[in-house]
Order: structure tokens, then sequence, then C-alpha cells
């Protein structure tokens, strides 16, 4: 659907204006030394295999636990100094926990296959972002003011990951509270991209898709609320899943839910390789897993599959990529080479509103009436909440505590209307319906995950609405898994949002395991080069 003349001139002033902000926001910003230094190659083999398979080698005595988390150990302390991912380790209580691993096996007398019903993912190094508790650590979520919170339990998802035998090595760096699409706050710094230290990794789980990406852990867990799974394993080159929301628990994760964002916010695995989502998602699921029925096989050539090659013409949003399209269209050539199935192209004009669906539905109060709890005084905790002008005055002298993503965010819930747009609403109510009747239980969908790949830093500032692209699947409460499709001319990962109906994850997830072996997955940042594919 094209633009009216008025939309053409609104999104003509909203350039102009975001290029004027951009140049003052150059002009009063620091400056930081120029990053070009590349990561260095993966030179352990350990660090080239899955957890699965890592877990069966364990069980096999065919490498001791302590041998892959030392491993793991090595690869951080080589690359956190140069994409600032991981921000507090606990390396000598992994290998502690490592040698006991290893122990236990020794000890063991029921054979491999006790160990691996019980403790499937025994001896396995995992990473952990920051806003999920994990006992010991810091909580913080990137706050000045929440410095010195350590977790007293662990979230239940990693709970259960470590009660099936991972070995947790440390937390990784989020945006400030969690809502913006760049890993950034004063108290841990700046995360990079391991494809390029000069881009960003996403957000809010950036911490985590740069040390997956950059071979500094195998497996991971994220959350995402408008894409904060899904936009750092894009622009970092892995696996992700924004499970159905309702399966896996959102406790003892900070920022809490409020208002209605426990309808939209899903918790999920990360990882380097597709085989590693399901038995995550499995074990993270704990007593909800059987309503995924992950254990049904999927035959792929049975599947009905869409293709939706951007939004329609949003004026918030940026135009997709070329080379973002050309490579969702060569998905869709392979899917119809390989399986003989027919995608079909569709078009949904609602999905033009999708950044002010989620930006109403994130507004909305829960079913006792209470709004979400306001960021001014999640910024504030535990005293009194800020005030934006204040801190956007500070921030012009260097002074905030916070950064210019969370002020901003502070000032336009300011200008926020006290009653939702009925329109909103009522596009968001058809928008479901038309997607619920296309996907049914056996539909897939292909979807951009953002427009562009991986920005610069601090460059989402200024196009702070491609993230739309993702936020409204959260309000659709659908399941996506994250899928790679290698590197742009520019050396940077591509990739696509595989999309399902809800409950039905185990879709996405076969898919993903396709299109890891038809696009070859995740590449090593350090042997990665500029290249067409």
């Amino acid at each position: 659907m094209a633009l009216s003349r008025l939309e053409k001139a609104q999104t003509w002033l909203w350039k102009a204006v975001m290029g004027l902000l951009y140049g003052l926001f150059r002009l009063l910003s620091p400056r930081s030394p120029a990053v070009s230094r590349r990561l260095p190659a993966v030179s352990n083999p350990l660090l080239a295999v899955s957890a699965m398979q890592l877990a069966q080698k364990i069980r096999r005595r065919e490498v001791s636990s302590v041998e892959v988390v030392q491993a793991y150990i090595d690869r951080i302390q080589e690359v956190n100094p140069l994409i600032n991912a991981m921000v507090k380790d606990r390396f000598a209580a992994a290998l502690q926990e490592a040698a006991q691993v290893d122990k236990l096996i020794e000890e063991e007398t029921g054979g491999e296959e006790v160990l691996e019903d019980r403790l499937p993912l025994l001896g396995v190094p995992l990473s952990v972002k920051e806003s999920f508790a994990l006992q010991g650590m810091p909580n913080s979520t990137g706050v000045i003011s929440r410095r010195g919170v350590l977790a007293t339990v662990d979230a239940p998802p990693v709970a259960l990951l470590k009660r099936a035998g991972a070995i947790p090595l440390g937390v990784t760096n989020t945006s400030e509270l969690c809502m913006w699409s760049e890993s950034h706050n004063h108290l841990y710094g700046i995360t990079n991209n391991p494809y390029d230290l000069e881009r960003i990794p996403g957000g809010s789980s950036g911490g985590e898709g740069s040390i997956l990406a950059a071979a500094g852990s195998v497996i991971g867990i994220g959350s995402d609320i408008g894409g904060s799974i899904r936009m750092p394993c894009f622009f970092n080159g892995i696996f992700g899943h924004k499970t159905t929301p309702g399966v896996v628990s959102n406790e003892n994760q900070y920022p809490p839910s409020s208002g209605r964002h426990e309808d939209y916010l899903s918790a999920g695995p990360m990882c380097r390789y597709a085989e590693d989502l399901l038995p995550m998602l499995s074990i993270m699921a704990g007593p909800n897993a059987h309503m995924l029925s992950l254990s049904t096989k999927v035959d792929l050539k049975k599947l009905r599959f869409f293709s939706i090659p951007h939004d329609g013409g949003s004026r918030f949003t940026s135009p997709v990529n070329k080379q973002l399209l050309q490579i969702q269209r060569k998905v869709v050539e392979r899917l119809e080479a390989d399986l003989g199935v027919k995608v079909q192209e569709v078009h949904l004009p609602g999905l033009r509103y999708s950044f002010q669906i989620w930006d109403t539905y994130m507004t909305l109060p829960d079913k006792e009436g209470k709004p979400p709890q306001a960021f001014v005084e999640l910024m504030g905790e535990p005293g009194r909440p800020v005030w934006p002008l204040w801190e956007l005055l500070k921030w012009m002298m260097g002074r905030s505590e916070h950064t210019m993503a969370a002020i901003g965010l502070a000032l336009v819930e300011m200008s926020h209307a006290s009653k939702p747009v009925p329109f909103f609403i009522q596009q968001n109510e058809k928008l479901r319906k038309e997607v619920e009747e296309l996907l049914g239980t056996d539909g897939v969908l292909l979807y951009p995950t953002h427009p562009n790949m991986a920005p610069k830093h601090h460059h989402p500032l200024f196009r702070p609405f491609d993230f739309a692209y993702t936020g409204i699947l959260n309000i659709l409460g659908l399941p996506v898994t994250q899928c790679p499709l290698g590197l742009s001319e520019e050396g940077l990962p591509m990739g696509v949002q595989v999309v399902a109906g809800k409950l039905q994850d185990r879709l996405p997830l076969a898919v993903a395991v396709y299109l890891e072996k038809a696009f070859g997955g995740w590449r090593d940042p350090g042997t990665t080069k500029s290249r067409k594919i």
C-alpha cells in the first residue's frame, strides 16, 4: 500500500528532525577512539561443537567438563576485552562445578543413557543475561543505583538449566532496564558486535548475542518483550527463540512485569547451533513443556509457508535493506526447490501500524486496572522517580547516571495519552484475526527481523522505531525463531524471523534446523571478511 502525500511529507519531516538531532548528538557526545581490531579466530575445536554434542562427549568421557569449561573461560578472556559482553564472571566456581561433574560421571554405574535422561546438559557451559536472577551474581540491568544488588535465588529457567547439568560462567550486559535496542549503560559500559566492533550487538540481550557469536559461550538465555532475543540474534548471526508467552516462567527477572507486560514477555534460548534450541526450550519450559508438544515430529513438506517482505510502508520504520529482501527471496526459492512446497507472498495492511500497536498495548493496565510501573520510577529506584528534563540537562553536561536512550524513553512516556487510541486497538484485533486464520496450526511465516543489518553504535537513537518488525509479534503473542542466513557484502550477519501460530513453537524450531543446513548457520567472526553471499 503506497504512502499518501501527507504521509510522505510526515516521513520527510521525521527524517529531517532525526538528522538534525543526530548532528546535535554527535556534537555533544564525548569522542571515543576508533576501534579497528578484529576478533581472533576460534582455535580450540571444543568451541565449534553444539551443546548437545558437548554433553554427549562429556558423558562418554571423550572430554572432561573441566576441559570444556576451561576452553570457554580462555575464549572469554581472549575476546571480552574487545566486546565487553560478560560483565561478571564466576570462573572459579564454574571450574569447581565442572570437577564435580567429572567425578559424578566417573562414579556413575547406570550408564550413559541414565545421565542423558536425568542431566541432558551435564557439564556444558552456559551464559546468562544479567536481568535474570543467578544466585550470587549481579542483577542490576545496568542501573547505577542497583550496583550492589546480588541475586539471592535463581530465576526458574536458569534453575532448570542448572538442574539439567549446565554450568553458568557469568552474566552478560543489557541495555539500561532492558528497554532499548543497544546494550549500553553507565554501570557496565557498551557492548560491541563481534563482526564489527563499531556496531551494536542489539538489545536488550545484546551481551548474550555478542558472547555467543564470539564463541565465548555455546548456549545462553534471553528475554524478549519487543525483540530483545531476536534483534541480538539477528545482529550477531546466531539462533534464538521467542517462546509463546506463558510457557517459560518470567519470575525473578528485573525489571518485573507490570501492566499487561506478562502477556508479551517471553524468555527463551539463544545459541550458535540450531539443534540446541529444542532441548533447551524443553528444559526451560519445565512443567509447561507439554503445552508445546515438542516431541512431535515435524514434516516440513506438510507445512504451509508464507512470506511477507516488509511492513507495507510505515512512516516510522526504515525501508528494508535490499540485501535482506534478496536473502529472504533466496530462502523462498530454497524452500520451494528442496521441499516441493509453494511459498505464498502475502501482505497484511495492519503491519504498517506495528509501532503504534506495540506502544499502545505496552501502556495498557492489567486486569485489575493497574497501569505498568512508570519508567521514571524504575530509573530512580530505590529512591524517587527521576525528572526526565533534568536528566537531559545533566546528560548534556556529562553528569547523568543514565543513558540518552533511557532518558529519551522517559521523555516519550511523558507524552503518552491518558487513554489508548481506539484505532490502534481495532487495527491490532483485525491483524490478530488475520494472522491466526493465516497460520492456523500448520502455517509458517517468514518476516524481516529489522530493516538493516547491525547499525553503528548509537544510531538506533535516530531510527528508534525500527524494532517494530519484532515488537508487533510480541503483541500478537506468537512464537518466533530467529535464524541466521549468512553474511552481507559488508561482512555483517543477515537473517529472518520464522513465525508460527500460538503454541506451535516446534514448527519454526524445525525450520531453523533446515535453514542452518541450507545457509550454513553461524560463522566465526574471526575468520569472516566482507564478501558477497
